[in-house]
């Protein structure tokens, strides 16, 4: 069931850009070997369990929109989006942007105060520009210079939602990279469709025959305690 819920969450992420779909690994939780007939050794399992759930971070195929405030990294890298209530530096392969209005201290506007529009996730977030500083914009039309970053160990990122990851501190650096913010192009997630449909069929399948082996022992022990009685 642990193995479905990561598979259903990749098919529906399937049409979220810049999504990375997850894979599950799983241990055995014991292995032992069993006394025999004639001191043979017989192995033993006691199960297994999802260990954790890898990343795949193979990139999404580029989509062409023509949308000013889209954007796909072409190469490695994130977006970085700011959170100004918290400071919280997320990252993100998803490119779709939007204009938000933010409150900036004005000493001529009424009240002190006066809106300024900044590139931004849709969601309050803040988009970074290559030095780490909030895109103010006053023109869509205009390249808006969209920051891209690299993080030194991008394995064990944690998900913050479908497509945003934290740094934790064993992710090391971050860094300004080299890739480039193709404008106009949005990446899809990498979901495979047909791999996740088939992995939940075989899930089914497993999950069928072992609740029919407990079914088949359940059924053995039951025979076996009316002969005794």
């Amino acid at each position: 069931m642990q193995r479905m819920n990561v598979q259903g969450n990749n098919i529906s992420n399937v049409n979220t850009y810049g999504f990375k779909a997850q894979v599950p690994s799983f241990q055995a939780l014991m292995y032992r070997m069993q006394e025999g007939a004639e001191g043979s050794q017989l192995p033993r399992g006691s199960g297994a369990y999802m260990s954790g759930t890898a990343t795949n971070w193979q990139d999404g195929v580029f989509q062409e929109t023509g949308r000013d405030l889209d954007y796909a990294i072409v190469g490695e890298g994130y977006f970085a989006l700011y959170e100004p209530g918290t400071g919280e530096i997320s990252f993100t392969r998803d490119g779709s942007f939007t204009l938000s209005a933010f409150q900036v201290e004005d000493q001529n506007a009424e009240g002190g105060v006066s809106y300024a529009y900044y590139l931004s996730d849709g969601e309050g977030r803040q988009v970074l520009n290559q030095s780490g500083y909030p895109i103010q914009v006053t023109d869509p039309s205009e390249d808006l210079q969209v920051g891209v970053f690299t993080i030194q160990y991008q394995d064990g990122l944690q998900r913050d939602g479908s497509s945003r990851f934290l740094m934790g501190d064993k992710n090391g650096l971050v860094w300004a990279s080299d890739s480039e913010a193709r404008r106009g192009m949005l990446e899809q997630s990498n979901t495979d469709l047909a791999t996740e449909l088939s992995q939940v069929i075989e899930a089914q399948r497993s999950y069928s025959y072992v609740l029919k082996m407990v079914q088949t022992a359940d059924e053995v022990e039951t025979s076996i305690n009316g002969l005794t009685g």
